[in-house]
């Protein structure tokens, strides 16, 4: 931002940033930002401007800010920190006069120049070992009713097929709200760029543009450093996780332990592929790493920002126990699920950027823009770069090439970023009515992992079936999913509930319904 087009106001707020340096409305309130994982309370008392410069300045020189990225409009970031524009205005006219940005008028404040960094050296692949696991258990026909035997693999298609008034089906996003005006211009642009050989055959780890384009976000917004190359793009997380079972096999292992209570979904992909799926139990901490060094379990899948289905975030403890268990050999494969639907908490950098050689990282668009475009990104630990890119190859050549680069101008131009923004003060409102719904309607239950995500848990304050009572709900035309789905142990009972996708009058009244169907009632 350059200080020559701020207005007197603005410019006035820059010359009294000292002191409580122009803390923003709101009290104490904390102001945490996705970009590069900022938090305001890190900064010292009247050194808010500097502190900032200093983290910018830190960024561009590790290499999560390349050259060519573009930082936060000055407003949007004061907003995310919850400081006045003025710290930001400061700190960004301190890296135009150290040259390391620019502004570019309408294209925003650009980062123009860095110095060079070492590269730090690999760790020496370390050996994978896998105990011998159990065959996964055969299926129920077709036939059956989807809450009469939930481990079928169909039964997510028979549910979502199944009529309803109100859906609260769990990690569905507001379908209605795709940016479909945002989406026709990238496309648009894209296709005035492309030439005749760019509808060929093209690369199996993905399109260039959009594998720069993750790097950069996953650079900005999830603490991760990683080269644009050792990104590949994928057809959701599910491929993502048959391209990841495929290649254990080979290495001879057949074991994945999973987090319980845990998504049946996960380890429905992983059985198919042949996988074994032992739980792990999550408490109010994440993952207890104890039970899996205990177990002896080679690999791991685990949701450290928002685990599904309890919301719970992976503790700083966890983390680092988790890490120690990666030196031993162990193998950590992180979906990041729900990390950037984040309302009442700062955001969790990413396990992976602890872990660049002996982690797996899984994100995709599913939960961002429409599970329909099948469009994610696996970073697979370098020892198993080569191998999964060959099961790319052989699965599908590729992903198709122009949903890539129509996602890769949306990530460019901003677009992305507002898309989420918008969603983020919808999904407020409605978390907030089926809180309330609940408060009212099913006072006895307790609510978890409502600070994101789009969904939240809720266990009943007595014993009982939890599947009666979704069967129950979907008489009654609302579709729920039972808690007891998702756990291999004894767990009490509850009910997973999605809230992005219903109004808040549609939330009120499936709340209604549930609270009828758990006491009994007509």
């Amino acid at each position: 931002m350059d200080r020559a087009k701020l207005r007197p106001r603005d410019r006035a707020k820059e010359r009294t940033t000292g002191g409580s340096e122009g803390r923003a409305p709101g009290g104490t309130a904390t102001g945490g930002s996705d970009f590069l994982h900022l938090s305001i309370d890190d900064a010292p008392p009247g050194g808010r401007a500097a502190w900032l410069t200093d983290r910018l300045r830190d960024a561009i020189a590790d290499g999560r800010l390349p050259v060519g990225s573009r930082l936060p409009a000055s407003r949007t970031l004061a907003v995310d920190l919850r400081v006045s524009r003025g710290v930001v205005t400061e700190a960004y006219q301190r890296l135009i006069e150290d040259g390391q940005v620019a502004g570019r008028g309408r294209a925003g404040t650009v980062v123009v120049a860095t110095p060079p960094r070492p590269s730090a050296p690999s760790a020496p692949p370390t050996p994978f070992r896998s105990p011998a696991g159990p065959a996964p258990a055969p299926w129920p026909p077709a036939s059956d009713p989807p809450f009469a035997a939930p481990h079928r693999l169909d039964v997510f298609d028979v549910l979502r097929t199944a009529p309803a008034r109100i859906d609260l089906t769990p990690g569905v996003p507001d379908l209605a709200a795709f940016p479909r005006a945002a989406w026709l211009r990238a496309e648009r642009a894209v296709l005035r760029r492309l030439q005749p050989t760019d509808f060929g055959y093209g690369d199996p780890r993905g399109a260039t543009a959009l594998r720069l384009a993750v790097a950069d976000r996953l650079a900005r917004t999830r603490g991760i450093r990683v080269d644009p190359a050792a990104v590949v793009v994928v057809a959701g997380v599910s491929q993502a996780l048959g391209l990841l079972a495929q290649v254990l096999r080979a290495e001879g292992a057949d074991t994945v332990a999973v987090e319980d209570p845990g998504s049946l979904g996960v380890r429905q992909h992983l059985n198919n592929w042949g996988m074994a799926t032992p739980p792990v139990p999550v408490d109010s901490a994440g993952l207890v790493v104890e039970d899996l060094v205990a177990a002896g379990h080679p690999a791991v899948m685990v949701t450290p920002a928002h685990q599904f289905p309890t919301g719970v975030v992976l503790g700083g403890d966890r983390r680092r126990q988790l890490t120690r268990w990666t030196d031993t050999g162990g193998l950590v494969i992180e979906d990041d699920y729900d990390a950037e639907h984040r309302y009442d908490r700062p955001p969790v950098p990413a396990l992976r950027s602890l872990l660049a050689d002996r982690g797996c990282y899984v994100g995709s668009v599913s939960k961002l823009l429409a599970p329909a475009l099948r469009i994610g990104w696996l970073l697979p630990p370098p020892r198993f770069q080569d191998a999964v890119v060959a099961a790319k190859r052989n699965a599908d050549l590729g992903n198709a090439a122009l949903p890539q680069l129509v996602l890769a101008e949306l990530m460019h131009s901003g677009d992305l970023d507002r898309h989420l923004r918008f969603l983020r003060q919808r999904h407020v409102r409605r978390r907030d009515a089926m809180v309330t719904a609940i408060q009212e309607c099913l006072p006895g239950a307790t609510v978890h992992g409502a600070a994101a995500g789009l969904h939240l848990t809720i266990t009943f304050d007595r014993p009982g079936s939890d599947v009666d009572v979704a069967a129950g709900c979907l008489d009654r035309g609302v579709k729920v999913q039972p808690l007891s789905w998702h756990a291999q142990r004894p767990y009490p009972p509850g009910l997973v509930l999605g809230y992005a996708a219903s109004t808040p009058t549609q939330i009120h009244e499936a709340v209604a319904v549930i609270g009828d169907v758990s006491r009994g009632s007509p």
